[in-house]
């Protein structure tokens, strides 16, 4: 074909077209890469592999595979719909369920447990009586206060799931984000605000991260579970050191490189159930910043935490990876004020914490009283929420906090109001007064209502506080922890005594034990339980732990407590002088 076949705008096309074609070499590229970023790159322009936070979902654990193909926030829809035919889900959506606080139990209880969200334990009287209604009405007719100040309800099923939520909500609570890989329940020292030693009113700071937590949606679906706790320097523990995050309010006098004032020091990575407290990392903050440097420190975790391995998937294992500097310095860069590094040195050190100041009467910085009611192991039925709620409405301001003891506190109470408040703790059937060792029992759910457990932690608990508390009228207090599984819900590592369930070989068979733990605490008397013996069946235990209290009690040193008397010798040491050296060895 010649020249003469083409138009003149056909000719005019062609000698465009081949002048681009030649020119083509001098161009430079410009494309976009997966996150959207403009880039002169073109292999960086290629579709990549898809991942979360970098990891490709090949890669990811079971959970995190859950995680991605549905959001556990948006299974509304199918709580409402398996409430219509009361059915359970199937096991993808057991594990998002949670994300609503939903827990199917099965086969320990074949029925839901609710966990709420309590921020800081501080409820008020109306919405203790209306948990008390969700018991009586839905649930199994009892609620648990939990180690992390809140509350359980259990034996919910599937066709009251909506209406237990609903309740929830207009009782202006939540349980959104209670279980599964979430930020769990924000504690706080339960006497905040009235603590006569405090540094810091700290509930303030709890609800504020609470709430935070609630309306970023972001902050849902992390690596894995997630503990934060504001410690004010109050007289009661709230065990802040055996959290993933724990800010210490304290003091900064005259003379240094900051302003005199109260300051938050920032404590990182405990996790007991690793046999792990949290240490200082070195910064100050002004407690206007402590929230937005906990949103920093969460986002760092769900960006960079393991995906893949659900046992190296907390906190702590980033951490061991990076190192606590690396950690600080991708928390800076999400700030909009720099960390301010500051020796330990000059801060106000932490006062004593009253080891059992959460039973009992005690007074407040304004000279009313706060009085800890002892709820054995948690447990509480309808009847005695709504009776103290009413005692808290009549006696106090209607408020009642919750602790991570596993009991309760009524504040704001007169002098002259205490023996009515009192009287009607023991109408209610329960007391503000209890013997050493009843007072410091924990105990997790036990096999009655969890699967992991080994034992009826629970119910042992109670079986031993009775036993040992009618043997010995004791000067010091002995805390006792009973964990039904590794889990270490209960934290038996900090008990004075800790007990971990197990199945211990009888015959043919196996019965309910447990393995001994002595010497554990935390604050001022931080330390990890050291085992003590293996494998005692229950059956047997509770004369073996006689044995010991006997043995403590005849070669302590005059005003020793039980923790210091087992620290003071090594093991060997200790079942010599207890004459336990055979005793389930």
């Amino acid at each position: 074909m010649n020249a003469a076949a083409f138009s003149a705008e056909q000719k005019q096309y062609l000698e465009g077209f081949f002048a681009g074609v030649q020119q083509r070499g001098g161009m430079p590229f410009l494309g976009q890469n997966q996150q959207g970023q403009f880039t002169d790159d073109p292999a960086a322009s290629v579709a990549q592999e898809e991942t979360v936070f970098g990891t490709p979902l090949e890669d990811l654990s079971k959970e995190e595979r859950i995680k991605h193909e549905q959001n556990g926030l948006d299974v509304w829809d199918k709580i409402v719909s398996l409430a219509e035919v009361d059915q359970f889900p199937e096991p993808p959506d057991v594990f998002r369920f949670k994300f609503y606080g939903l827990f199917h139990v099965k086969p320990a209880q074949d029925s839901f447990m609710l966990r709420c969200r309590i921020a800081g334990g501080r409820l008020l009287s109306h919405q203790l009586t209306g948990l008390a209604e969700i018991a009586e009405q839905w649930g199994g007719g009892y609620a648990h206060v939990t180690t992390r100040a809140n509350l359980q309800i259990r034996e919910i099923m599937p066709k009251d799931t909506v209406d237990t939520l609903i309740k929830l909500d207009e009782l202006g609570l939540t349980s959104r984000g209670s279980g599964a890989d979430n930020i769990r329940n924000v504690t706080a020292s339960p006497t905040s605000g009235f603590d006569r030693q405090e540094f810091l009113d700290v509930m303030p700071y709890a609800r504020a991260m609470h709430h935070y937590i609630l309306n970023h949606r972001d902050l849902y679906g992390l690596p894995r579970k997630f503990n934060i706790a504001f410690d004010s320097g109050s007289a009661i523990s709230v065990c802040a050191d055996t959290n993933d995050i724990g800010f210490y309010a304290t003091r900064v006098g005259e003379g240094h490189d900051v302003a005199p004032g109260v300051y938050f020091r920032v404590q990182l990575c405990g996790i007991t159930g690793h046999q792990q407290f949290a240490s200082d990392c070195g910064i100050l903050l002004k407690p206007s910043e402590a929230i937005p440097v906990a949103a920093a420190m969460v986002r760092v975790f769900i960006e960079h935490g393991n995906r893949m391995n659900r046992n190296k998937a907390r906190l702590k294992y980033l951490i061991d990876d990076w190192g606590v500097e690396k950690f600080l310095e991708h928390v800076d860069q999400k700030l909009a004020f720099p960390l301010r590094r500051f020796s330990l040195e000059p801060c106000e050190v932490r006062p004593a914490t009253d080891k059992h100041g959460y039973i009992g009467v005690h007074e407040q910085n304004d000279g009313h009283h706060y009085v800890g009611v002892v709820t054995p192991v948690g447990r509480m039925t309808p009847d005695q929420m709504k009776g103290i709620a009413a005692l808290a409405s009549r006696y106090g301001k209607g408020e009642v906090r919750l602790t991570v003891w596993q009991n309760l506190l009524i504040p704001h109470v007169a002098t002259e109001d205490l023996e009515a408040l009192k009287q009607g703790l023991r109408d209610l059937g329960l007391t503000h007064e209890t013997t050493c060792i009843q007072a410091g029992l924990v105990a997790c759910t036990g096999n009655k209502g969890c699967k992991y457990s080994s034992t009826d932690t629970k119910g042992h608990a109670l079986k031993l506080g009775a036993y040992l508390s009618e043997r010995y009228q004791l000067d010091q207090p002995i805390n006792i922890h009973l964990t039904g599984c590794p889990h270490s819900c209960a934290q038996h590592y900090i008990g004075d005594i800790g007990l971990l369930g197990a199945k211990v070989k009888r015959g043919e068979g196996s019965v309910e034990g447990y393995h001994v733990f002595v010497g554990g605490g935390v604050d001022e008397r931080q330390a990890i339980g050291r085992q003590l013996f293996t494998g005692v069946p229950f059956d047997e235990l509770q004369g073996l732990l006689a044995e010991v209290i006997e043995g403590y009690l005849e070669h302590r040193e005059p005003g020793e407590a039980f923790w210091q008397f087992s620290r003071r010798h090594s093991i060997e040491e200790l079942k010599q002088l207890l004459s336990l050296e055979t005793a389930a060895a």
